[in-house]
């Protein structure tokens, strides 16, 4: 891991100056897949608060985490380094490594800006203040969605109330303060993660609605060993305790009520939007929405995340500045988890640490996309209680990815998304493929090699 003084090296200090230094608002929702908004295309999910933010400026189209797993991709998120970087490469306890992260906010507050955490940490159970808040709202490990325990600047207490509520709450305050600095609010709910609870007034929303499952919940892993093989309670592949699948499919009902729990998020959005509207901020933040990874619907018959397939590792993304952001943009390009620390940190006019992977996203927003990168890497690290997902790192393009199982020879897999947008047919030993093939695997060492 980097020292401080080798991470901060030529960043942190405030660029050209700027007569008013711009906000930001940054809003982190758990487990929540890319096309479960209204502007992502959902066909009944009711988010106007959310999809205000793609009216008004810009929906990614093609926004991905690098490492589909809560823990890692809240650090990467946080520092814009890739998680064999960081070294928070599983939700394990990470909780002394995450006191030490070098993250965009711990540098915004070293440039003059006033900042505050709200929402789950989920880096270890430690819910003690990290280093980087002048406000600090948490809460040990997942929490729960009903009369919570939260952590307020390092006093816990239980608070009666529903989760989401609580958290949008502290974030409106923090919003409306008076303050002669400009601020950053890093909100990260708990929802729609499992136990996936909704507010009682949501508890029946959507009752009848017909949940539409894709052509891959049939998904008989022809071509996908990784998959298909055995695994036992140890997570050797041995005869013993035979288990092939992986996590049950999300039935109808979880399905339904992460969309339920979603509501309420929404709800804190429009509260946010109307909070920074009456204090004559609106305009001089910055908005970003997203999701730390994304959500299997019973696509290749599994839930959760964790596999390197599009629903796990496709996130929504949107984004309002007014000024920079047109109204109703559409960004196609690839766009990163690792992008959000230096576009944030550019947004407020401090210069990105070198020692940072990710991009500024702004040169998309300005209409310059000419050296904007073409292919990312994605990678996912095999835990201990999880022995089913194997360690696997990937490639993806616009046309392919690429999936590499270090740790299982003869696995791999190979897919043409153009054609085989649902990851169906497995082209690893395709004659015609073996270009592409080579390609990718070229590839794959040298982003490992550019990233280490």
């Amino acid at each position: 891991m980097l020292t401080r003084r080798q991470f901060l090296s030529g960043a942190a200090a405030p660029l050209a100056a700027q007569t008013r230094r711009r906000n930001l608002v940054f809003i982190l929702v758990d487990d929540l897949r890319w096309d479960a908004l209204g502007a992502t295309g959902h066909p009944f999910s009711k988010t106007p608060h959310i999809d205000r933010l793609a009216t008004e400026g810009a929906l990614f189209t093609n926004a991905f985490v690098t490492t589909p797993l809560c823990s890692p991709s809240r650090s990467s998120f946080l520092t814009g380094r890739y998680v064999h970087a960081t070294g928070v490469t599983t939700n394990g306890d990470n909780a002394a490594l995450s006191h030490r992260l070098i993250t965009f906010p711990r540098l915004l507050q070293e440039s003059g800006y006033e900042t505050a955490y709200v929402g789950k940490w989920h880096m270890g159970t430690d819910d003690s203040p990290r280093p980087g808040f002048d406000r600090w709202v948490s809460f040990r490990g997942q929490g729960q969605f009903e009369d919570p325990e939260i952590n307020v600047d390092g006093r816990s207490s239980q608070v009666k109330g529903y989760m989401t509520e609580i958290l949008s709450s502290h974030a409106v305050d923090f919003v409306r303060r008076r303050r002669s600095k400009p601020f950053c609010l890093y909100l990260a709910h708990k929802a729609v993660h499992g136990p996936f609870t909704p507010a009682a007034r949501y508890a029946r929303d959507y009752a009848g609605q017909t949940i539409r499952r894709a052509p891959s919940a049939t998904d008989d892993y022809r071509g996908k060993p990784a998959l298909a093989r055995p695994v036992d309670a140890a997570g050797g592949d041995k005869n013993k305790k035979k288990k092939k699948g992986s996590a049950l499919p999300s039935g109808d009902e979880l399905i339904l009520n992460q969309l339920r729990c979603l509501r309420s998020i929404d709800d804190g959005v429009g509260e946010i939007l109307a909070a920074l509207s009456e204090t004559g901020q609106l305009d001089n933040t910055l908005i970003v929405f997203t999701s730390d990874n994304g959500y299997f619907w019973g696509e290749h018959r599994l839930g959760d995340k964790r596999w390197a397939y599009e629903e796990s590792i496709r996130i929504p993304m949107l984004a309002r500045l007014p000024g920079v952001i047109r109204p109703g943009m559409r960004i196609s390009q690839l766009v990163l988890n690792i992008d959000i620390a230096p576009s944030m940190l550019e947004v407020a006019g401090v210069k990105p640490p070198a020692t940072m992977h990710g991009r500024s996203f702004l040169p998309l927003l300005r209409g310059r996309t000419a050296s904007w990168r073409d292919d990312f890497l994605a990678e996912y690290f095999q835990e201990k209680g999880n022995p089913r997902t194997p360690t696997w790192q990937a490639v993806r393009t616009s046309k392919w990815k690429y999936i590499h199982y270090p740790e299982l020879p003869g696995m791999d897999e190979l897919y043409d998304l153009a054609a085989d947008p649902n990851e169906m047919n497995n082209l690893i030993s395709d004659p015609k493929s073996a270009g592409a093939l080579a390609v990718l695997r070229r590839r794959l060492g040298e982003l490992l090699k550019q990233t280490a």
